[in-house]
């Protein structure tokens, strides 16, 4: 799967938070005006050479109720927060290509009015910043579509004897509309979240495989609407069937991610993590598996209540989000832990990673409301798969999980691993920076070790990176080389013996 797809999947469509109208940066406020002048400016103009007909009158009602049932059809789930998806042009879309350019550049404005009515009642200055960049990018379709078709075939009686033509331009009309409209609503979300990576989720291939399927639904429709506005009854059920699963997706994915990280919960993770297992079992690739938990937990719970204790996890959350590789999977396990897979690591690059991610954590305060700071910091236990190895995704959690045990005993705050093949431990104590800790590591192998003389590359380590010996199991025979403190949060370096399983 790749990095845009399983970012939908793991957090779903970016949520916006509500901040006042005054409160928005300048710049947002700078691009709220001149969209929403702009557009009502356009209207106005366009209302000035306005003739009303009714048979228009007519097609654009019905086109509006075929709307208003999505609208209503959409209660039951609600309306996303943040950038959302929905599939609202299929009926709108149709108006631009057949209607005069007044109907286009207005009819956003009954639907989100219904929708603010009736599903949910969002800020007022972000319905109106919505509605005026789905008529713009209406306005703009319209615009294209008109300079494509010659004038005497501005009819729709001329559809039939011109279709290649009339589709053609439809299209690009229907494709220009899309990339204004997301470009006006993009430009939005990154002023005011300026440190989201927004375009992986909107553009990645799921979320594009809708917007064309949406685009070609509202072509046929418009095709149809020119031949009788009874065609209706026959799109409306399929327009809805489209509906339902363009919000079946969303709940998937939703069902699939932890409520309060937004990364995947402790199935879905697994079931990935599997077939990534087995992919580099079956193709002689290198892999780990991390797991990740938070030092004292219980006592941030208790001092500072489980409202900060959630934002804890959510930040953990999203630093591991920043730091791991696009191709990287990261979950929530319960509670206070954490799991990662690194799909084609090395041991000393897996080592490398999970240090990275708890300096990161270590160096992020959490900001109370009383200017006080959250410290926290995490222990990580990894198990590496070495190239060749023939292991179970049971297995890499157990040998992770007997690491993780033996950070914990050893002081917390530091990365220990296991490699599939030999028996080792690597302590990265916790004052080190990023730099200082992919290089002044501690190797030490086998049952009852010694340190090596040079402490900066000890006996553990072959010349090609990668580690051998034997899988851990957790609990068999775990016996500190050098202790340097214990449950204090000192700083240790430590040895596991191995038993091969």
């Amino acid at each position: 799967m790749d990095h845009a797809g399983r970012t939908v999947l793991q957090r779903g469509l970016p949520r916006v938070p509500d901040r006042p109208f005054r409160s928005m940066p300048v710049p947002l406020l700078v691009l709220w005006s001149v969209v929403t002048c702009g557009y009502l400016a356009w209207v106005a103009d366009r209302a000035t050479y306005f003739e009303l007909h009714e048979s228009n009158l007519v097609l654009f009602g019905a086109l509006l109720a075929c709307g208003a049932v999505s609208v209503e059809m959409a209660r039951r789930t609600s309306e996303p927060d943040g950038v959302g998806k929905d599939v609202y042009a299929v009926w709108e879309l149709p108006v631009v290509f057949l209607l005069p350019a007044l109907y286009a550049l207005i009819v956003p404005i009954s639907r989100l009015a219904l929708t603010q009515w009736r599903i949910k009642r969002a800020p007022l200055h972000r319905r109106v910043y919505t509605a005026a960049t789905i008529g713009i990018s209406y306005g703009c379709a319209r615009l294209v579509f008109m300079a494509l078709i010659p004038i005497q075939h501005h009819t729709k009686d001329s559809l039939i004897e011109h279709a290649g033509l009339w589709l053609v331009a439809a299209g690009v009309g229907a494709l220009t509309q899309w990339v204004v409209n997301q470009v006006l609503i993009l430009s939005a979300y990154k002023l005011d979240n300026p440190h989201d990576r927004v375009m992986d989720t909107l553009f990645a291939r799921e979320s594009l495989q809708n917007d064309a399927t949406e685009m070609c639904a509202a072509l046929l429709v418009a095709v149809g609407m020119t031949i009788s506005c009874w065609i209706l009854l026959v799109a409306l059920p399929l327009g809805t069937l489209l509906q339902r699963s363009f919000r079946h997706t969303s709940l998937l994915n939703e069902a699939r991610a932890d409520a309060k990280t937004g990364l995947l919960n402790a199935a879905a993770w697994e079931r990935m993590a599997t077939v990534e297992v087995t992919r580099a079992v079956r193709t002689c690739t290198p892999l780990a598996v991390a797991l990740l938990d938070l030092d004292r937990f219980k006592q941030i719970n208790d001092t500072h209540g489980h409202l900060v204790g959630d934002e804890v996890l959510r930040r953990i959350a999203e630093t591991m989000t920043e730091v791991l590789r696009e191709y990287d999977l990261a979950g929530r396990f319960g509670g206070e832990e954490f799991v990662m897979l690194l799909p084609q690591t090395r041991a000393t690059d897996a080592f490398k990673i999970a240090n990275r991610v708890r300096a990161h954590i270590a160096r992020m305060p959490i900001a109370l409301g009383s200017g006080e700071q959250v410290q926290v910091t995490v222990s990580i236990g990894v198990a590496a798969l070495d190239a060749g190895s023939n292991r179970e995704l049971t297995d890499l959690l157990a040998a992770a999980d007997a690491a993780l045990y033996r950070a914990k005993a050893s002081g917390r705050d530091q990365v220990q691993m296991i490699s599939t093949s030999r028996g080792l431990s690597a302590v990265s104590p916790p004052d080190v920076n990023d730099s200082a800790a992919d290089s002044d590591l501690l190797w030490q192998h086998g049952t009852g070790a010694q340190p090596a003389a040079n402490p900066q590359v000890a006996g553990g380590a072959s010349a090609d990176g990668t580690l051998g010996g034997e899988l851990l199991v957790p609990g068999a025979g775990l016996q500190p080389a050098v202790d340097g403190g214990g449950d204090d949060g000192s700083t240790s370096t430590a040895t596991t013996s191995a038993i091969a399983v």
